[in-house]
């Protein structure tokens, strides 16, 4: 009995001083992620509001870019769909991955927690309304992601071992060219830091938190068995772990595996929201008004129309990660000959992910709207905003807490992977590529894949929505600059879509024979 006693006061010693080091590594990150926030979200008053110059910066450039390619987001979905099933490539155009597979690898990016919770902390936060601007942000982010990803095609360079490296870091070099040397150096080193800092954060530990969050609420909360400190420890210690085996394979590797998981998981959530959608059908209508209603005339909302305005840009950016500089890196190991193919590709991945899968959420959650669910979001539950999902999916669909839980493990899963990529050819712009580099960055994401699971979610919110936004703003206005030269491949493009020539190679753009001179 004495020997008994003895084993549980060192668990109960081993499980408080694991509680006090978590809390010291919350308190630390916290510090941290109030500082680098209040540099990023710098803001402007307008009105009674003060508003964050970056977030108004990222939704004004994608209604500029709409305008500019004259709404092709709108106008070409039969082009995206051509492209997506390899209509116009063959298996000698350069590249590693097919047109299919760099979707699902920026998409496994991209749709995932983000959909989930996301969706639920911009509801919890803006009410119904942040829906409609989450929508409207990813209608327009589609041509970012146009624009974006054409460029990472477009400047990329294959090396002797046929490894792609492309995306912003070629890109911006190019954009920023005139600036001299160093200030580019600079710039793109910014631009690396921030992309890095979003992967190991959002891409990484906002992961891991909820994940475990939800996996812990779906085996009974604190009092089931995933409710200590020593369970969260050892489900990041396995999660990092099996991260760590597939990121190894690089982008083969990773294009692989998320080409099989993202359309599974993305499968089996949307027939839940569609079950969901099918049995409320008769209250969609009441929906939809308690999210236009909401987005004109919030109530309790700080700064009003524009606060939930912010809201929904800000989480929808979170969700589709348009403009960031990310997806390019994926897309731009794309086979083809044609950059502006993998423009008109990427296109489909904010209507897929914000449009679609984040509207269907948003759905679930507003007709779960009871006072018990306000009660539990009063309570804390925008701590955890996978479980107030999860609750909303629960109220309709008995169990599905399970299910969900699953779709949650893998979808969190598949993301780490993507952005453990992004990060790395982040960290080898830095420092350069050799084994030992890449063991490092490797070591340091999986390590704050295991922290996320010990620190409070806001602070990672926070932090990761400030490495976005930073991310956002170097990256559109490279954007901006090279947007002319985009234009000019689309406009090819279309005409020889036409003219049935885009399986021969293409001509000479006005830009590339000023280049060559």
């Amino acid at each position: 009995m004495s020997t008994m006693s003895a084993y549980i006061s060192a668990a109960a010693t081993e499980e408080s001083a694991l509680q006090g080091a978590a809390n010291t590594v919350d308190g630390w990150f916290a510090g941290i992620t109030e500082f680098f926030s209040g540099i990023i979200f710098a803001t402007v008053p307008l009105g009674d509001f003060d508003a964050p110059v970056v977030v108004l910066w990222s939704i004004l450039a994608a209604i500029g870019f709409t305008i500019y390619f004259g709404f092709v987001q709108f106008r070409t979905p039969q082009v995206s769909l051509e492209v997506l099933r390899g209509k116009w490539t063959t298996e000698k155009d350069p590249g590693e991955v097919s047109h299919f597979q760099a979707l699902t690898s920026a998409v496994s990016a991209t749709v995932g927690l983000g959909n989930i919770a996301g969706v639920a902390a911009a509801v919890s936060l803006g009410g119904p309304g942040a829906t409609f601007w989450m929508i409207v942000a990813g209608l327009f982010g589609m041509c970012t992601k146009f624009v974006e990803c054409t460029l990472g095609v477009k400047y990329r360079y294959i090396d002797e071992n046929g490894i792609v490296h492309g995306g912003p870091f070629q890109y911006l070099k190019v954009a920023y060219h005139k600036l001299g040397r160093i200030p580019v150096a600079i710039i793109t080193g910014l631009f690396a830091i921030a992309i890095m800092l979003f992967g190991v954060v959002g891409g990484g530990m906002f992961q891991s938190n909820q994940a475990f969050g939800q996996l812990r609420a779906a085996t009974g909360g604190e009092d089931g068995i995933f409710g200590s400190d020593l369970a969260a420890l050892i489900f990041g210690l396995v999660f990092a772990g099996l991260v760590g085996i597939v990121i190894i394979g690089g982008i083969k590797s990773i294009g692989a595996v998320t080409a099989k998981l993202v359309p599974a998981m993305a499968i089996i959530y949307v027939v839940a929201c569609l079950i969901v959608i099918g049995v409320n059908f008769s209250n969609i209508g009441e929906a939809f008004g308690a999210i236009i209603s909401g987005a004109f005339s919030p109530e309790g909302i700080s700064g009003g129309v524009l606060g939930v305005i912010i809201i929904g840009v800000t989480r929808a950016a979170f969700s589709n990660e348009a403009g960031i500089g990310s997806a390019p890196i994926a897309h731009s190991a794309v086979k083809t000959r044609r950059p502006i193919s993998e423009g008109f590709n990427a296109a489909l991945e904010p209507f897929i992910d914000t449009v679609l899968i984040c509207t269907m959420t948003a759905l679930v959650i507003i007709f779960a709207w009871t006072p018990e669910y306000q009660e539990a979001l009063d309570a804390g539950g925008a701590e955890n905003p996978v479980g107030l999902t999860s609750a909303a999916f629960d109220s309709f669909l008995p169990g599905f807490n399970i299910v969900l839980t699953v779709a949650v493990l893998l979808f969190a899963f598949s993301t780490l992977i993507t952005w453990a990529y992004y990060g790395i050819q982040a960290w080898r712009h830095l420092f350069g590529t050799t084994k030992v580099g890449d063991t490092i960055f490797r070591i340091i994401a999986l390590t704050l894949v295991v922290l996320g699971c010990l620190v409070s979610t806001q602070n990672i919110f926070d932090f990761a929505d400030s490495a976005l936004f930073m991310c956002i703003f170097i990256n559109v206005i490279g954007l901006v600059i090279l947007a002319p030269k985009v234009k000019e491949e689309m406009k090819q493009y279309l005409a020889d879509r036409k003219a049935g020539r885009l399986l021969e190679d293409p001509e000479p753009l006005p830009h590339e024979l000023a280049e060559r001179r």
